[in-house]
Formats: structure tokens, C-alpha cells, sequence
């Protein structure tokens, strides 16, 4: 064999750097999709496993090799026990994915109609409303400070929400998706000044939230039924319902995974093998 058949051995062809794009690209939207899951945890977990063995190959530790090794051959099945709740989801949500994203689309653009619909019948009645709806930031962590509701996003649900004198009125709903985290959840304030005295609480929150997350959140006014929405550390006051739409698409409903829930996952197998 000569050198340069040797050389052409090695030199990848068109398709062989296609194959690597594309498996590249679906091992990237599978660790986003696990990011914030309990199998990131697991991969973590596997991954520490795997370096302690090398590391014990490397340097000559036969028990620790040994040892190890009885925890691969033996692993598996304990990993099918232990996470099977785990396993059984993830192959549940591969049984209901829909690759074509038409469909995906459909259902975003009904999250983000039913979102503006429920705000601007909060905002006809003049009833104070806070909602922030979930980028790529999770909100896990403001969502703990309020009730747990996992309901799929409506405007009647919305309404219920916020309805003067129930438990939930003066807190925050969260919405990821298509789905509704949480309700009466408390948001950080505001760090940096406001110039403008007239902001209440529910705007200073708003404000606060989009300072340190991406998520956008709007704000009805109790007093004028003005609506309002922060995104950036930005307030933008008056919002009309094509802006409000603009906003919320911009949002949550195109990053539709209901992972807690596990509705709505189609989505989710169908992000994954979307090239970014």
C-alpha cells in the first residue's frame, strides 16, 4: 500500500463529514433536552463512572479495576430498575412525536392565542395579572416559591388564576411551553432604578425578572387595564394585542416540551433532529 492510498484511507468523502454533521447536531439537541432532566444526572453519573475506571486502567489499580468492572456487568440492569420511571417516559415521548413541524407550529401559534386572549380579557376587566412566560432560562427556581399547578395553558384557566380574592391572585403564573408551572409564585424586584415613581409592585417584578432571566413577562394593570410587558430589563407600557402576540411568540411556546408533565413531548423528538 502506498502513501497516498494510506492518506485516502483517512480522507473523509462528502458523506462521511455529512454523517459526523448530523450526529453531532443530534447529540447537541439531546443534551439540551436532558439539560435540566434527571438523566443529565445520570449522564453525569456515567460518565465519572467510566473516568475512574480509565484512570484505574492507567495507573495499574487491579481492585479498583475489578471493582468497576463488576459495576458495568451489573450496572445496566441495575440502571433499568432504579430509572424506570425515567426510561418509561423518555420512550413514551418517542411514541408520540410528530416530525412535521407544521403541526408543532399550529399548537404554538394556540399557546400564544390563548396567553393574549386570557390577557386581554384580564385587561378589558381591569383585574391585575402577572404572568411570565419561560425562554431558554429556566424558572424552576421562582416556580418553587409558588403552587404547583402543571395545567395546560388556557384563558380560562388564566382567568381563574387571577380572579380577585383567590389564593393565587397577587402572585405570578409561570408558563414553559404549552404548560402552566406554577401559580402565585414570587418574583425578584427590580435591581436598577426606575426612574418612572407610578410602577407598582407587579411592574417592578416584571422588571426584575426579565433582568435576570430571558423570559418575557407581562404585567395588567389593576388600576388602568394598561398591559405591559418586560423583556431585558426593559418595560414596555400600553402594549397593544399584535405586540402582546410578538412578545409571547418570542417566548416559551416554541420551546414546547412539558417535561414535568410529560404532554406535549412530541415536540421535543422533533427539536432534536431539527439542525439549528
Amino acid at each position: 500500500m502506498s502513501i497516498g492510498d494510506l492518506f485516502a484511507l483517512f480522507a473523509p468523502g462528502w458523506l462521511d463529514i455529512l454523517e459526523i454533521l448530523i450526529v453531532a447536531a443530534l447529540l447537541y439537541r439531546i443534551l439540551l433536552f436532558i439539560q435540566r432532566t434527571r438523566a443529565m444526572q445520570i449522564l453525569l453519573g456515567g460518565l465519572l463512572i467510566a473516568g475512574i475506571y480509565a484512570l484505574a486502567r492507567l495507573l495499574g489499580l487491579d481492585l479498583m479495576r475489578s471493582i468497576m468492572e463488576a459495576v458495568f456487568q451489573y450496572g445496566a440492569i441495575a440502571a433499568l430498575v432504579v430509572f424506570q420511571p425515567e426510561i418509561r417516559s423518555t420512550l413514551a415521548r418517542l411514541g408520540q412525536a410528530r416530525m412535521l413541524q407544521l403541526f408543532s407550529r399550529l399548537e404554538e401559534s394556540q399557546v400564544v392565542e390563548e396567553i393574549a386572549g386570557a390577557v386581554e380579557r384580564l385587561s378589558d376587566m381591569k383585574i391585575g395579572a402577572l404572568l411570565a412566560v419561560e425562554g431558554e432560562v429556566g424558572l424552576d427556581e421562582y416556580a418553587q416559591s409558588g403552587s404547583r399547578l402543571q395545567a395546560r395553558v388556557s384563558r380560562e384557566i388564566l382567568g381563574a388564576i387571577f380572579t380577585p380574592n383567590s389564593p393565587l391572585h397577587d402572585g405570578a403564573a409561570i408558563i414553559s411551553g404549552d404548560t402552566i408551572k406554577a401559580a402565585g409564585a414570587i418574583l425578584p424586584l427590580n435591581r436598577a432604578p426606575v426612574p418612572d415613581r407610578t410602577l407598582g409592585t407587579r411592574h417592578r417584578a416584571a422588571i426584575g425578572l426579565s433582568e435576570e432571566t430571558d423570559a418575557v413577562v407581562v404585567v395588567v394593570s389593576e388600576e388602568s387595564g394598561r398591559v405591559s410587558v418586560a423583556s431585558g430589563g426593559m418595560l414596555r407600557k400600553g402594549v397593544d394585542g399584535a405586540g402582546l402576540r410578538e412578545a409571547i411568540a418570542r417566548a416559551g411556546p416554541r420551546r414546547t416540551e412539558n417535561r414535568e408533565a410529560g404532554g406535549s413531548a412530541g415536540r421535543a423528538l422533533a427539536r432534536a433532529l431539527r439542525l439549528p
